[in-house]
């Protein structure tokens, strides 16, 4: 499978007709994969605690690391180059136990 198409500001990929904000592209190549093995690991937790008291907390943490990846959030393109650093250097919360 190839890579999903772009708006042509490359701000949106568009996947089954349907646009979703793109990964902020200035984000250093380690922290994007960071972040984003984060976020793997917190879509797990909310797949294992649906249902439950903690499935806040899983949800909680998928909104830190897209809003970290530049996702959610305010737009990765109105924010200045400051801004953004300091969105994708926060600390964002792992999940307990194994992330892999």
């Amino acid at each position: 499978m190839g890579e999903p198409e772009r708006t042509p500001d490359g701000r949106y990929l568009v996947i089954d007709g349907r646009r979703w904000r793109a990964t902020d592209p200035a984000i250093p190549e380690e922290r994007r994969a960071e972040l984003t093995r984060i976020l793997m690991a917190w879509r797990r937790e909310v797949r294992r605690t649906k249902g439950t008291d903690e499935e806040r907390t899983s949800r909680d943490g998928v909104q830190a690391a897209k809003v970290a990846l530049g996702e959610r959030g305010t737009p990765w393109w109105d924010q200045d180059d400051a801004e953004r650093e300091a969105r994708w250097s926060a600390e964002v919360p792992e999940p307990r136990g194994d992330l892999r």
